[in-house]
């Protein structure tokens, strides 16, 4: 094996690649509560929704379900440029990501509506409770403890798959990695780094999340 190691460059750049740690969660966090809010929405509207709108939702959801999530970063990136809109590569992942986790999510808070009795809307109602006051207080509740797990393993996609804003030149952490690399030829350890510090921030989502789940769910 005629391959040297030399870390000394990578090391020295630590810092950066840190920051752009920080870039590549703080992408992925906004993605996500962007898709939550949409995906509850878009899920209301497949249920309870008026066929225009419940057609919009659908497709929404078919979309961001089946076609390649590189597929849609490009559309964002270089699509919409077709339309004179250009985006910054920080929009542009975020824009692909946020629309993707609220496909997925929706489908998720979908099945959770589903899992709650619908005696419970009805016994609300009965009590005197609006149908906004209903959902907000009992029946929402509900179904972010159904899919509280489902969307931790929606964070954590939504963080490696950040990793493609590289793609539309966004310096996240992989981007950050590819520029580096380029430059020093150490390829190897650079993205042996980056792959470690990906599994940090992945470790600690699941952390957190764990934690929160005893406080949120101790019953």
């Amino acid at each position: 094996m005629d391959y040297n190691f030399h870390w000394r460059p990578v090391f020295r750049k630590l810092p950066e690649l840190l920051e752009a740690g920080l870039l590549t969660l703080e992408v992925a966090v906004l993605s996500m509560v962007l898709g939550i809010t949409i995906g509850l929405g878009l899920a209301l509207l497949r249920m309870k929704g008026p066929t225009p709108l419940r057609q919009i939702a659908t497709t929404w959801v078919e979309i961001a379900r089946n076609t390649p999530a590189l597929f849609q970063l490009f559309f964002f990136g270089f699509g919409l440029g077709a339309f004179g809109l250009h985006l910054s590569p920080y929009l542009i992942v975020l824009a692909g990501l946020t629309f993707n986790n609220a496909g997925y999510l929706a489908e998720n808070f979908r099945g959770g509506f589903l899992a709650v009795p619908e005696t419970q809307v009805r016994a609300a109602r009965s009590l005197g409770m609006t149908a906004v006051q209903t959902y907000v207080r009992i029946i929402i509740p509900q179904v972010l403890k159904i899919v509280y797990h489902p969307m931790t393993n929606q964070m954590v996609w939504a963080v490696l798959m950040s990793s493609l804003g590289m793609l539309v030149g966004f310096r996240e952490l992989s981007g950050e990695t590819q520029f580096f690399a380029s430059k020093t030829y150490r390829i190897f350890e650079y993205f042996a780094v980056t792959a470690v510090i990906y599994y940090v921030i992945v470790k600690i989502i699941l952390l957190a999340s764990n934690l929160v789940a005893r406080r949120l769910f101790k019953y």
